[in-house]
């Protein structure tokens, strides 16, 4: 018999923790401080336009 195992869905919130821990790790910055510059940036993007 197989034994099957449920997973949770990665959220955004987790994606941007562990990119912010690792990016922390390698430049010297606080987690925090690279998490809102993320987030800061992914605003910025929403509010650029695709070229059609």
């Amino acid at each position: 018999m197989t034994k099957t195992t449920t997973h949770n869905p990665i959220t955004k919130t987790q994606i941007y923790r562990a990119v912010a821990s690792s990016t922390a790790i390698e430049t010297g910055a606080t987690v925090q401080k690279i998490e809102q510059q993320l987030k800061r940036n992914q605003a910025q993007a929403k509010a650029v336009g695709l070229a059609r």
